[in-house]
């Protein structure tokens, strides 16, 4: 029972958007653990529709579109639909590339299955194992307003690509922290905290601060910091001061088991 209960006995807070929060519930509950939802992301619409709307007027002149988040996936469905279209409905020449096994996921639910999935559930793999020359293709790249990572733009454009990058949706920080999450951390019946985003470290750190003032960070010693991939491990690194454990693969079952390892590692 123990191999299937890895953290049985352990509290484990989640740091995801408020509508995300579930499926990472169930693993962690799956693995034994009690679970703190501390939301820290809460999703909504870009300042402006605009961009976007202009770009999906003319779909018809991309050949790809690439998204990097079921967010951007779900923004794109919204406001095709209104259009009277959607992806799975999208012009034949438009082919669809997904970052992540939940994008793919969230593209596979509409009926409009990714043409492309890398390897690894990073932006930088779509990159490296593109199925076709960059060179020519006009890509639509539909992404968070604010603090995204801009590498896939510039490296396809580098590679002689025509990415139009726009905002499709933004990711705000929530209020407050919700009463049991703080309650934990001020028994200190916190084992481990993962952070699935740069953005969920940024807010996570401004909701402590917000509650515990200007000394917030102690709340976290002895809380073991797991991150889902390298990006978010280097916020880590610059706005906690360490990482104890990252996903591999970078997805939520990989976040579960790193908690784990981070766990029995700890002295």
């Amino acid at each position: 029972m123990a191999g299937t209960t890895p953290l049985a006995g352990r509290t484990i807070a989640v740091t995801r958007a408020e509508t995300q929060l579930g499926a990472a519930r169930q693993l962690f509950e799956q693995a034994g653990a009690s679970v703190i939802d501390l939301p820290a992301l809460v999703i909504g619409p870009p300042d402006l529709w605009g961009p976007l709307d202009d770009a999906l007027a003319e779909l018809d002149q991309f050949h790809w579109i690439l998204f990097s988040s079921a967010n951007g996936v779900d923004a794109v469905e919204q406001r095709l639909v209104r259009r009277g279209s959607s992806l799975a409905g999208r012009p034949r020449g438009v082919r669809l590339a997904a970052v992540g096994r939940k994008t793919a996921e969230a593209l596979e639910a509409l009926g409009a299955p990714a043409d492309f999935v890398p390897p690894a559930f990073v932006a930088d793999s779509l990159i490296e194992h593109f199925p076709v020359s960059g060179w020519g293709q006009r890509l639509l790249l539909p992404r968070v307003q604010s603090g995204g990572r801009t590498v896939l733009a510039e490296a396809f454009a580098a590679a002689g690509a025509r990415v139009v990058e726009v905002a499709a949706y933004e990711t705000r920080c929530p209020a407050g922290l919700p009463s049991g999450a703080l309650q934990a951390l001020e028994r200190r019946g916190v084992d481990a905290i993962t952070f699935s985003s740069g953005k969920t470290v940024d807010h996570t750190a401004q909701l402590l601060a917000g509650s515990f003032g200007e000394n917030w960070i102690e709340w976290l010693e002895g809380v073991q910091v797991v991150s889902i991939g390298p990006q978010t491990s280097r916020r880590c690194l610059e706005r906690l001061g360490r990482v104890d454990g990252e996903a591999d693969p970078h997805d939520l079952e990989g976040l579960v088991a790193a908690c784990s390892r981070a766990l029995r590692a700890r002295p």
